[in-house]
């Protein structure tokens, strides 16, 4: 009964703390104005990188929108404010832009970089939540965050002002994502390993070309077609005519369908499966993995506007990791 309760209570007090945070995520939706386009204006201006900066859970938030920067195409790091007063202020160079993280917006941590961002002329932005506050104040462009009081029961831990810090630095960064029209074959160049990395992995990436080929003309008999079938060890041989445009496939499935005493005296374009299922070399792996399925086929075809361009088997997706 004990535990019943308690389970009761931490789900309401998830919920109340969702609550908050989610209503403190609409406000700050309504309050941006033409501060935030100024500071997606400064940032797309920056030549150089964009140096993110705060201190305690501000930081922690800063690191991840320095990460998202990056790896969205506006080149970003992260400087602990304690180690730009003791030699990383040389981190930043003339070309960059400094953001600062504050919900006080009287940081004393962050006054050596504030004041080297002034000295030197470097672009400064402040998100905070206070607007009279001396860093906020000092700023080139400031994002104030709207009044909400923290989601704890003690309206202290940094809790609404964090995830309206995140969400505002994602904001931010997917609006120079599109002002850059950056693509999803940008993101894959960022995010070669890990689990994105392999939804983004496109079949010309992994697919079978040149001398490996299982290809034969259409006028080859059976017995040749065999030969090249078990020489490839694809199961399967593509039938293309002079100009090297597939006709159509001839699979182990082909091979037990017909079946007879003929077989291996007949022609490959009297056996084989025209218009075969094909798949285009700019189409993702996770797509071809899905047509194959949809099909119960363990083998496409790769073709362009000049013709057949490779293969694809369901074994070079999962050696791919895209199953």
């Amino acid at each position: 009964m004990g535990d019943s309760i308690l389970g009761v209570k931490d789900l309401a007090a998830a919920r109340a703390v969702l609550r908050r945070e989610a209503d403190a995520l609409r406000t700050l939706g309504e309050s941006i104005d033409g501060s935030f386009t100024a500071a997606v204006d400064l940032l797309w201006r920056v030549r150089g990188r964009v140096v993110v900066s705060g201190m305690g859970k501000s930081g922690h938030v800063g690191r991840k929108f320095a990460a998202t920067l990056a790896s969205t195409g506006t080149p970003a790091l992260f400087v602990h404010p304690s180690e730009a007063s003791h030699g990383d202020l040389g981190m930043v160079a003339h070309e960059d832009a400094v953001v600062i993280l504050t919900n006080s917006g009287e940081t004393p941590e962050l006054n050596d970089l504030v004041g080297y961002a002034r000295r030197t002329g470097i672009p400064l932005i402040t998100i905070s939540g206070q607007a009279k506050a001396s860093q906020t104040q000092a700023a080139d462009v400031a994002l104030v965050l709207p009044d909400v009081e923290e989601a704890d029961p003690m309206g202290l831990a940094p809790t609404t002002s964090t995830a309206m810090m995140m969400a505002l630095g994602d904001a931010l960064a997917m609006a120079l994502l599109e002002r850059r029209g950056f693509s999803a074959d940008d993101f894959h160049a960022l995010h070669p390993g890990g689990r994105l990395g392999r939804k983004l992995i496109k079949v010309a990436d992994i697919m079978h070309t040149g001398a490996n080929l299982p290809l034969i003309g259409v006028e080859a008999r059976m017995s040749d077609v065999l030969i090249e079938m078990s020489s490839k060890s694809f199961g399967c041989v593509g039938i293309a005519d002079a100009q090297g445009l597939l006709l159509g496939i001839v699979t182990d499935g082909d091979l037990r369908r017909h079946m007879s005493d003929d077989l291996l005296t007949r022609r490959a374009g009297d056996i084989m499966t025209a218009t075969p299922k094909t798949i285009r070399p700019g189409a993702l792996a996770a797509d071809a993995l899905r047509q194959m399925n949809s099909s119960a086929i363990t083998n496409l075809f790769v073709v362009d506007e000049k013709g057949i361009a490779g293969l694809l088997h369901i074994h070079d997706l999962l050696r791919a990791g895209v199953l």
